[in-house]
């Protein structure tokens, strides 16, 4: 009779601490979403939208679904960056410690915009604003750890300042990052941003820098000359991105 009794306690504890676990999974994907639609913008400058984030402690995955990056002021495409849906693994013993440890990030299909040229361009904007945030050093929230970031089958629509409204979809190719605050210290949600952000500019400005440069040798010498100049500003703007 004890022993019936003892394991109909064991199988309701366990009931209670799966439906616990269940329910708090889901507020804590309302609070990351919360989280990333104000501290992001906070960092960034520009507007981030997230439509939901999933999130199951049981499994230590979540999933981010309709990641929207916005514009800076003064550009006329809607938005920077857009992601579908990204998957991420991550440690869930850590989410209420010191340090956040990310496993792992998927990011496929995702879509860039690139507008500007030669006096500057969006994603070059976004940089310089989350260039001011670590120098002014307001960091939100805890520190990071984040093991491996992929970026993969994403492209670029690339929408020229003075070139007549030219515009072209571009292939990107894999943007693949590693130990990104690893060991105790971690990094800021900021220094984070920079890493990815700064990953994505400088491989999106190579890829518009020898698209403009092709499409240049192949049109007339009006032209030619004014793709070299843009292909010019862009080389300025992928070494100022790096710095």
């Amino acid at each position: 009779m004890m022993r019936k009794l003892f394991l109909s306690v064991v199988i309701i504890l366990v009931v209670l601490i799966v439906v616990a676990v269940i329910v708090v999974g889901f507020f804590l994907g309302t609070i990351v979403k919360t989280g990333m639609e104000t501290v992001g913008p906070k960092i960034t400058q520009v507007s981030i939208k997230v439509d939901a984030v999933n999130l199951s402690l049981l499994t230590g995955s979540a999933r981010v679904k309709g990641l929207v990056v916005g514009n800076p002021e003064g550009y006329k495409t809607p938005q920077a960056i857009s992601v579908g849906s990204a998957t991420v693994g991550v440690n869930p013993f850590s989410v209420l410690s010191d340090k956040i440890v990310v496993r792992s990030v998927r990011v496929e299909a995702a879509e860039i915009t690139f507008e500007g040229g030669l006096g500057g361009n969006n994603l070059s904007k976004i940089m310089e604003n989350v260039n001011a945030t670590a120098k002014a050093g307001n960091e939100p929230g805890r520190k990071i750890e984040v093991d491996d970031f992929l970026i993969t089958g994403a492209i670029v629509h690339v929408n020229l300042t003075g070139m007549s409204g030219k515009e072209m979809t571009l292939p990107l190719p894999d943007i693949h990052l590693t130990n990104l605050g690893k060991g105790n210290a971690g990094i800021t949600a900021t220094d984070l941003t920079r890493r990815v952000l700064g990953a994505i500019t400088t491989a999106t400005i190579k890829v518009v820098g020898s698209a403009t440069t092709d499409f240049g040798k192949g049109s007339g010498k009006a032209v030619g000359e004014g793709m070299n100049k843009i292909t010019s500003g862009v080389g300025g703007l992928f070494k100022k991105s790096t710095n």
